[in-house]
């Protein structure tokens, strides 16, 4: 069992679906504990700035939506090196993505650490802090697989006995000082 694990939500909150990485981060964050240490990050459109997450831990889960040509809300869990070359988070926002700091810590001479992509196929990208219904309908599903991935990883993943729903996770990021 490594000594710690991150999770690494990613994505944009006001453009719909690519917010479900960050929500996901927040879900598990409110919502589960585990036997050994997890570190839950937001790591939102942060881009070049996530480097150092990159540096400093070992292994990493990386929560976003992937643009492949499959059916919205189909879930994948593909490990990072995978899918370098297919643009993941790169551009408009998010700037250099996470598998781009990837690369840059190849050329540092480093070696990169064991990561993994937990990605779902978006229906809508546009603006909106609210996820499609065929993404909320999927959440559930996306979480299980993530739940899945930390239990493989020695993580053994225990409900809180009290639940904050999906819904009340997204209200947080329309309503940041707000309360609920």
């Amino acid at each position: 069992m490594p000594d710690e694990i991150v999770v690494l939500g990613v994505g944009n909150v006001l453009e719909k679906d690519d917010g479900i990485g960050v929500y996901a981060a927040a879900y598990l964050e409110a919502n589960y504990t585990f036997n050994c240490p997890v570190k839950i990050i937001n790591g939102g459109v942060e881009g070049i700035n996530l480097l150092n997450v990159f540096l400093e831990h070992d292994p990493i889960v990386i929560l976003d939506t992937l643009l492949l040509e499959d059916d919205p809300g189909s879930i994948y869990n593909i490990p990072s090196f995978e899918l370098e070359g297919m643009g993941l988070n790169s551009g408009g926002a998010h700037e250099i993505g996470v598998l781009q700091c990837l690369s840059m810590i190849e050329l540092l001479g480093k070696t990169a650490p064991a990561s993994n992509v937990i990605g779902i196929i978006p229906d809508s990208i546009t603006f909106g802090i609210e996820l499609s219904e065929r993404l909320t309908t999927a959440f559930d599903a996306f979480i299980a697989a993530l739940l899945a991935d930390l239990k493989n990883k020695g993580a053994d993943p225990q409900k809180k006995p009290e639940q904050v729903p999906l819904e009340a996770i997204i209200e947080r990021f329309r309503n940041p000082s707000g309360t609920l």
